[in-house]
């Protein structure tokens, strides 16, 4: 009498069969398209397989695109800190070589952002300088502790050094922030 093939046999023939790369892709994407047997995968092992799928970049791109267009993997995606600082950054990017690209093939654009630039510039001067024409006289007979005041003369130092760095960049041509000025910027 014949006893029934056990499912390790069953796994061990299957084995035995797809040896060959070219069966085993083959068998691999027919039982793939099964939702019953994806079902049984489990989300490790789903995850494994969907990112030994992806590593051809141009594959990647298709499939994220297409997870990204289901607005609930979209917006829980956009959750992660990580994943949403990539996507801002990959978004600056774009906008930033389709920048380049119209400026190359429009000319007067620079000279539009040369403009808008120097405007910005001159008016956040200006701003300042109004702001605190308005509010240091408002400040007359105020008590300050030595914490206020200690706090106003480090944002003075700031305001000090961001004013040496536009002077030096308008004298010398030089318009990179250097890493220990952008950390005195950024009050560190």
């Amino acid at each position: 009498m014949d006893r029934p093939v056990t499912v390790h046999e069953k796994v061990q023939a299957v084995a035995d069969m797809t040896r060959d790369d070219e069966v085993a892709a083959q068998v691999a994407t027919g039982l793939l398209k099964r939702p019953a047997v994806t079902g049984q995968v489990t989300p490790a092992d789903r995850m494994r397989v969907v990112t030994e799928l992806t590593r051809d970049d141009a594959v990647a791109q298709e499939v994220t695109t297409e997870l990204l267009r289901r607005p609930t993997v979209a917006r829980t995606v956009m959750r992660d800190d990580t994943a949403r600082m990539l996507v801002n950054r990959a978004q600056f990017d774009n906008s930033e070589e389709t920048r380049e690209r119209i400026r190359e093939t429009v000319p007067a654009v620079r000279k539009i952002e040369h403009t808008i630039e120097y405007l910005d510039l001159v008016g956040s001067c200006h701003s300042y300088v109004a702001t605190l024409g308005r509010l240091v006289p408002r400040m007359r007979g105020l008590e300050f502790t030595d914490d206020e005041r200690e706090t106003v003369r480090r944002q003075i130092g700031r305001v000090r050094a961001a004013a040496d760095w536009l002077e030096g960049a308008l004298d010398n041509g030089e318009f990179t922030l250097d890493e220990q000025l952008a950390q005195l910027l950024k009050g560190e």
